[in-house]
């Protein structure tokens, strides 16, 4: 006779130690594809990570969030994704109840203090991070890095946080140190050039589903006709 075993209950937030570098990659991911992915693998190097935590959030206070998957659905599809034994993805802000990206690094350093912590972002939320909340508290809380994106890298580093952080900007090739350094401390990581967007793959799944309703209305009123 074999008994029904429990779920074991997910971690609050992936397996840490003292001492370790890791990379926080806070998005919806609706849906995760493989600039996010890339983006991941070249912090990871570069850097020389021990690992990346991607921070799948309920939902961005900056955009549109009706028609966003279910967070369930999102935090699978980004472990179906990913598969790398050094990502851990996670949906940790609904479940201590944060909603901006400040407060949850907060909730992090309060409960890791030892850990070496990098906030990850592509190089089109560096052209917008001047409308984060309290985006000025986030830079003096973690080092950040900012990846390549093919676009948005023109103008990233003159957008208004790119201008304000300039001073606190260290070379690429000292990218390596920046676990190491004290916040303020920033650096772009060029060798990612993806066009690939959620926002823009999003649009294009709404398309595809008014294209699919439109088809099937003209093929039941064809029937219709028909009889």
């Amino acid at each position: 006779m074999t008994r029904n075993r429990k779920a074991r209950p997910e971690r609050l937030f992936p397996p840490v130690a003292p001492g370790m570098r890791i990379g926080l990659f806070g998005g919806t991911f609706d849906p995760p594809h493989m600039a996010h992915l890339g983006a991941s693998l070249l912090a990871l190097k570069r850097l020389k990570l021990d690992r990346v935590w991607w921070l799948v959030t309920p939902g961005n206070p900056l955009k549109n969030t009706r028609g966003l998957a279910p967070l369930d659905q999102r935090i699978a599809a980004a472990r179906k994704l990913t598969s790398h034994p050094r990502i851990d993805v996670t949906g940790l802000e609904a479940v201590i109840n944060t909603r901006y990206t400040y407060d949850t690094i907060l909730w992090l350093l309060a409960r890791c203090p030892r850990v070496r912590f990098v906030w990850i972002m592509g190089a089109d939320n560096l052209r917008s991070f001047h409308r984060w909340q309290n985006w000025r508290g986030i830079a003096k809380l973690v080092p950040i890095v900012v990846i390549d994106r093919l676009g948005p890298s023109l103008y990233a580093a003159a957008s208004p946080a790119g201008q304000a952080l300039a001073r606190a900007r260290i070379p690429e090739h000292d990218a390596v140190t920046l676990p190491d350094r004290k916040p303020p401390a920033w650096s772009f990581l060029h060798g990612l050039k993806s066009p690939l967007s959620s926002t823009a793959l999003r649009a294009l799944r709404r398309k595809a589903g008014a294209l699919r309703k439109n088809a099937t209305g003209k093929l039941k009123g064809g029937k219709k006709r028909a009889n």
